[in-house]
């Protein structure tokens, strides 16, 4: 594959996330769209590494890392939701942290949460596109 074929489907698949994400959270299962949206910002920020550095993309989830491996320059409030996010990684896929991450999840929560993940996809993809 060629450096923006795997661009594209870094992109495509963080789209498919993102709509699996709000797939979730309408049936109500909000731990584990916080989780899929975690997953669709990791692979926009890949889209975006393969982009800026190389096309090997690293085997890691923590996503200011991957941002900052980028170069992309970031606020505070924009590094503190991406670790934030992080988090759901973690507390979506261990049942030691997701009995607690399920009471912390309400629909409130989770639902701000994913518009701000909707609005992290978008602005990322334009880091892509610029």
């Amino acid at each position: 594959m060629t450096r923006d074929e795997h661009i594209a489907y870094w992109l495509v698949e963080s789209d498919k996330d993102l709509s699996v994400m709000e797939s979730l959270f309408a049936s109500g299962h909000y731990t584990w769209s916080l989780f899929v949206g975690h997953l669709a910002l990791e692979k926009v920020l890949k889209a975006l590494y393969v982009k800026q550095v190389e096309v090997q993309v690293p085997h890691i989830h923590h996503l200011l890392k991957i941002a900052r491996d980028c170069g992309l320059q970031l606020t505070s409030d924009q590094e503190d939701f991406l670790l934030e996010v992080t988090t759901y990684n973690l507390k979506g896929r261990y049942p030691d942290y997701k009995q607690s991450f399920s009471r912390k999840a309400t629909g409130e929560f989770t639902a701000k949460r994913i518009a701000q993940i909707q609005e992290m996809q978008q602005w990322l993809k334009q880091q892509v596109a610029a």
